[in-house]
């Protein structure tokens, strides 16, 4: 009797496998929670079947099992395997199966292949479940997590993935198939996980979509037409100090790069997917470097000696959008002030809302960021009253990006209508004092703008009310410069050079 029952338990769990694997392939909702029975939900494709043992051979087959040739002593002369390459990617597992995060077992595999062949760049990865993930990005650099079901993450893991993306760590979360639970779960946790920067879209001109390839334009398979009619790529982000940390993708990549050929899926178009998988890995990986140097920065506190009154102080403006693009570029410009005019300055910043009672309390205003962005009716109102009342904006397009200059500029046209913004000309008292500027060092990316200059003039744009300048605007970045941290993909003035217009303008904002 216990025999029998030893061999009927693993029947009953191979059974139930079996029908759990049936319900999964099938899109049944098989665990409470699981998204597979919400809208949007794609179940995952059916998994090939391992074909079955060769029969066994028939009784009048023979085989003579004659021994094999003397084995041959390795000599210190014969090549030694390769070593094996970094494991720079690790894949997550998921507590629905395999079926969930590795429904295309050869996704990130292939990616990698193409990556070495493109980029002669040789990179390993591992799967491992998030429990097994160490907080330290040194361990596992880049994570990936596809799925068709919802992602979750406790609390405690949540704290461990902020920690992870904040040391350095990146995370590409792709819906499989284009499946909408494990989309919105996804944006779900990361906002979570950083209520301060939620999940955007990514515009155009970010430089995910153009480290590799340029992708201004993807072909999309016809199932996403019904979701999506335009041709940009469409992937969201958690940017942090100027670095996407978290990447989201809503339509499915990991069928271009292990091929499933069906039209209906809700996926790039295999050639696009496997050219955005690329521009993604190699961004990752090369912002992955960028932190490790840009990991030591300091942060200026204010000594407890200096008061507010007769020192130089900034408010950041908030609003809804990528808001605060880096954390202590306008500490470090402040120190750089203090020791070129002996001013004294107040390093931490106050950081208000535009609807804010206490605006009027901060003489200079600071906004920046990366993305498209739209003020609402009250923000226009509240900021036109600042400026027309003596108030002074202090803007720039952080890393140079197109698409805040954008909305920064439509935004200003609804606050001061009428008005337009003018370019300063060589010579202009902020460009004399303290230092004396003429020319500026720029960082390569932006280099290519110019047919490779290494410098350029300075561009500064003003808009005045009533005589004296209400609004100061660059367009070219300069707060990773205050950082001393440009990244590579950052169209930004160098650093000394950038200290050094920051700290004029922060003097003739003074003397206007």
């Amino acid at each position: 009797m216990k025999s029998v029952v030893s061999g009927y338990v693993p029947l009953m769990f191979a059974s139930f496998l079996a029908v759990m694997t049936a319900l999964t392939v099938c899109g049944a909702h098989i665990f409470d929670g699981d998204g597979s029975d919400e809208a949007g939900f794609v179940p995952p494709p059916p998994r090939k079947e391992i074909p079955p043992p060769p029969a066994n051979m028939a009784g009048g087959e023979t085989f003579i099992p004659y021994p094999p040739p003397p084995a041959t002593p390795a000599s210190r002369s014969e090549k030694k395997n390769p070593p094996k390459p970094p494991t720079m990617f690790t894949k997550l597992t998921s507590q629905y199966g395999e079926q969930d995060w590795n429904a295309r077992p050869n996704d990130l595999n292939n990616l990698l292949k193409s990556l070495k062949g493109m980029a002669e760049v040789d990179y390993d990865f591992e799967a491992k479940s998030f429990a097994e993930i160490d907080a330290d990005p040194d361990q596992n650099p880049i994570l990936y997590r596809s799925g068709h079901y919802h992602w979750s993450l406790n609390d405690e893991e949540k704290k461990k993935l902020r920690e992870y993306l904040l040391r350095g760590g990146t995370i590409i979360l792709n819906a499989g198939m284009g499946s909408k639970p494990f989309y919105d779960s996804a944006i779900k946790v990361l906002n979570e996980v950083f209520p301060e920067a939620p999940v955007r879209r990514l515009s155009p001109d970010h430089p995910i979509f153009h480290a590799y390839y340029s992708l201004d334009r993807v072909n999309y398979r016809p199932g996403v037409r019904s979701l999506f009619n335009g041709n940009e790529p469409w992937l969201d982000g958690v940017t942090i100090d100027c670095r996407t940390v978290a990447i989201v993708s809503r339509f499915g990549m990991e069928v271009g790069w292990d091929p499933l050929e069906d039209d209906a899926i809700i996926a790039y178009e295999p050639e696009s997917a496997q050219q955005l998988g690329m521009n993604i890995l190699s961004y990752a990986s090369a912002m992955r470097n960028w932190t490790l140097e840009n990991m030591k920065k300091t942060r200026f506190e204010d000594a407890k000696q200096v008061s507010v009154a007769g020192s130089m102080n900034i408010a950041q403006v908030i609003y809804d959008g990528e808001w605060k693009t880096r954390h202590v570029g306008l500490s470090v410009l402040l120190s750089q002030y203090n020791v070129k005019t002996g001013v004294p300055v107040k390093f931490s910043t106050k950081e208000l809302r535009m609807t804010d009672p206490k605006l009027f309390d901060a003489p200079v205003l600071y906004l920046t960021g990366h993305e498209s962005f739209t003020l609402k009716p009250d923000e226009i109102t509240a900021l036109r009253n600042y400026l027309t009342h003596g108030g002074l904006l202090i803007a720039e397009a952080c890393c140079g990006r197109k698409a805040f200059d954008v909305s920064f500029r439509e935004n200003m046209a609804r606050v001061l209508p009428g008005t337009s913004f003018s370019a300063l000309r060589s010579g202009h008292p902020l460009f004399r004092m303290p230092n004396d500027i003429s020319s500026m060092k720029v960082t390569p990316a932006l280099a290519k703008s110019y047919n490779n200059a290494p410098a350029i003039a300075p561009q500064v744009l003003t808009i005045e009310v009533d005589g004296n300048p209400a609004v100061i605007y660059s367009p070219i970045g300069m707060a990773g410069a205050w950082e001393l941290s440009p990244n590579k993909y950052c169209n930004s003035y160098l650093e000394d050079d950038a200290l050094k217009l920051g700290v004029n303008i922060l003097m003739y904002s003074s003397t206007r």
